[in-house]
């Protein structure tokens, strides 16, 4: 238990000082934010604080930091030095330097302020990555959250498309999707999402108030033996790969860009952007500790190790039994809540791309209805493939960790040009370019290479990657 609460004690502090120091380096002004210059009363909405909070947390908080939790918890207890060790010295400085360098530049997506920071030929390459990822995300999040809710509510076994329960509960979550992204900020989404995060800090908080009113064996950190993953798979790279909602999240700076367009005041990024990321980060540290029980106990099969299965056991054993379907409530609405937005992030990406203002319905529907084909198709062929599943949701995790990089470089640049502490996010984009072609040379999904030879190649991408990005990108500035 003292690993964990450790663990909890480094976030903390890591939100109290490094947040600060985040916020400082970057320099907040007191200009007009986009929410307020613009205001087109779709995407550009000026919202309140505890609003933006609550709705960017949804935003960012998919199956990510729950599935992601229960799967890197079986490394053992060093999980809970790691994630939040990640979180406070890598994703939260991600998530709030995307932000607010999209606020600095009226709202621009990911994809522009690459082209902006880094040139257009990350970008020509980055917005086909990050495309792909936004669509992989919210065709998974359909059947996901479909899934979930078939088990829990409808006692339904059969999630095979042929199953007209699980079908109809499929088309619901999908038509929501879109109307939720057609639709302007304020109407749907700014009204129900902070009900919504309230419910699910509800949820997280009913399984932690289980541990001391049910009990809770949790292992501590052994420096002797810290990989203790039953199937001894590496820490590096599959640890980081595996946690990356609750540690660091690509995904991430495509829903602060969406929050970026509806704060009102500067300041309130470091609430919104490095909190939430925090908030994350303790909320995959409390399903971490509940896996880590469940798992201890021996009643989860060894088949269902690390699935979303885990999520209702978790939930039996820590929760009573009339308060645990407000635990799956609010498991559900993660990938429901995460999926919309990205549909939205995707739109306003493609808007940008193609010089189609947003304002007008008719250009709203001109990208969605294309999104809303592809997104069927996926989702058809998935259901249709026996461990389609597995194998998109760890091409989700690869996209996901990559198109962090780039978030890194331009926050560097950035840095660099204003004279501030630019090693803050470069080395943590160092450290990701290392990880993600370390996984896609060593993994059965990429180039299946042995592990060493990948380590090794993995290291001189990243040593070559050191003076390209210098010479080519801050020295220009």
């Amino acid at each position: 238990m003292l690993t964990f609460l450790i663990g909890i004690f480094i976030l903390f502090l890591g939100y109290i000082f490094y947040s600060r120091y985040t916020e400082n380096q970057f320099g907040i002004s007191e200009e007009k934010t986009p929410a307020e210059k613009i205001n087109d009363g779709v995407d550009f909405v000026p919202l309140s604080e505890n609003k933006n909070m609550l709705i960017h947390l949804l935003n960012i908080a998919g199956l990510g930091p729950i599935l992601g939790a229960i799967q890197g918890i079986l490394f053992g207890p060093v999980a809970f030095i790691l994630i939040p060790l990640g979180c406070v010295l890598m994703g939260g400085v991600h998530d709030y330097f995307s932000g607010m360098l999209s606020v600095r530049n009226n709202g621009a997506q990911i994809t522009e302020l690459i082209k902006k920071y880094l040139g257009s030929g990350y970008y020509r390459f980055f917005i086909i990555v990050v495309s792909v990822m936004l669509l992989l995300l919210a065709s998974v999040f359909v059947y996901t959250a479909g899934d979930l809710m078939s088990e829990r509510f409808f006692n339904q076994t059969d999630f095979s498309l042929s199953n007209p329960v699980v079908t109809s509960i499929y088309i619901i979550i999908a038509l929501y999707y879109i109307f939720a992204a057609l639709f302007p900020i304020d109407k749907i989404i700014g009204r129900f999402y902070p009900v919504l995060g309230f419910l699910l800090l509800i949820g997280t908080g009913l399984v932690l108030t289980g541990f001391f009113i049910h009990g809770i064996q949790l292992e501590n950190i052994d420096f002797t033996h810290l990989n203790k993953h039953p199937s001894l798979i590496h820490i590096i790279p599959m640890f980081f790969m595996t946690v990356s909602c609750g540690l660091l999240s690509g995904f991430h700076s495509t829903q602060s860009t969406i929050i970026s367009r509806t704060i009102k005041d500067e300041k309130q990024g470091r609430h919104v952007f490095y909190g939430m990321m925090c908030v994350e980060s303790l909320i995959a540290m409390i399903w971490a500790a509940g896996a880590m029980h469940v798992y201890s106990l021996g009643i989860v099969p060894p088949n269902l190790v690390g699935s979303v299965n885990v999520i209702n056991t978790i939930a039996d054993v820590f929760v009573f039994p009339f308060l645990a379907f407000i635990v799956t409530i609010a498991v559900v609405v993660l990938p429901i809540t995460s999926g919309d937005t990205a549909l939205r992030g995707l739109r306003m990406i493609l808007g940008e791309a193609f010089k189609l203002p947003q304002v007008k319905i008719k250009n709203r529907l001109l990208i969605m209805i294309p999104i809303a084909l592809i997104i069927i198709s996926v989702i058809v062929w998935a259901k249709s493939n026996a461990g389609s599943f597995a194998v998109v949701w760890r091409y989700f995790n690869f996209v996901n960790q990559l198109i962090a990089i780039p978030t890194f470089l331009y926050a560097t640049v950035y840095l660099y040009k204003n004279k501030k502490n630019w090693l803050m996010t470069f080395v943590p984009g160092l450290f990701y370019i290392f990880i993600t072609v370390f996984f896609i040379l060593n993994s059965k999904i990429g180039f299946n290479i042995d592990y060493t030879v990948s380590k090794m190649s993995a290291i001189l991408v990243t040593l070559i990657s050191i003076f390209v990005i210098y010479f080519t990108k801050l020295k220009k500035q």
